[in-house]
């Protein structure tokens, strides 16, 4: 069980977790069948699961490419050109090429985990960059890096019919940074769930909006 939310010890959330969470979802993905319905809807997402993977990937982008100015905007992310291939689709920069199936989509994630992994690790310790839940640092650019994943992999999983428990270590560390708000004494795998709007928890009314914060926390 994890400890309360307002005694639970902090912990760094590094590149090291990006590169871990990246690849545990590269495994469970990798093991779905050669005839795994890619079109299927993403869990509870109107995305199906290739376009979830998709919105994956241009996340760990989104999140790698604001770390590289030397001088980042505080008002604004890095002005990538963001568009959906069909009406309400992800609107992304990272598009994949359909013709290379799941294997291409895969690499493309590995790619973009691989991106930020390296500029989570290189990035300058007071580097801040804008997010619209909070201008964040290096750790806050890992940590949504790893929600992003964690929670993602989730939807994937259950479009595909796998099934997908993340390690607990990385779920407390993301919770203590970037969602002080949640509540303490709960296991952290479905208190990201039910703090990113995907789960219930026991006494708690489910959430229909949510976020993080980004900011650092000294």
């Amino acid at each position: 069980m994890s400890p309360s939310a307002e005694n639970r010890a902090p912990s760094a959330v590094t590149a090291d977790d990006v590169d871990r969470a990246v690849r545990l979802c590269l495994d469970l993905l990798g093991s779905a069948p050669p005839g795994a319905a890619w079109d299927a809807r993403a869990g509870t997402l109107e995305w199906d699961c290739w376009e979830t993977v998709e919105h994956l990937a241009d996340d760990l982008f989104a999140y790698a490419v604001q770390l590289g100015p030397r001088h980042p905007s505080p008002d604004r992310v890095v002005p990538f050109v963001y568009d959906s291939r069909r009406p309400g689709g992800p609107r992304n920069t990272v598009h994949v090429d359909r013709g290379e199936g799941a294997a291409g989509l895969l690499e493309v994630l590995e790619s973009c985990g691989a991106l930020l992994t390296a500029m989570v690790r290189t990035a300058p310790p007071g580097l801040r960059s804008h997010h619209v839940f909070g201008n964040s640092d290096a750790e806050g650019f890992a940590a949504m890096g790893v929600v992003e994943t964690l929670v993602h992999t989730h939807d994937v999983a259950l479009g595909l019919g796998l099934r997908w428990a993340p390690p607990d270590g990385l779920c407390a560390g993301v919770l203590t940074r970037l969602f002080p708000d949640v509540p303490g004494g709960t296991d952290p795998w479905p208190t990201l769930l039910w703090a990113t709007g995907r789960g219930d928890l026991p006494g708690r009314r489910r959430r229909t909006a949510w976020r993080w914060y980004g900011e650092p926390r000294s």
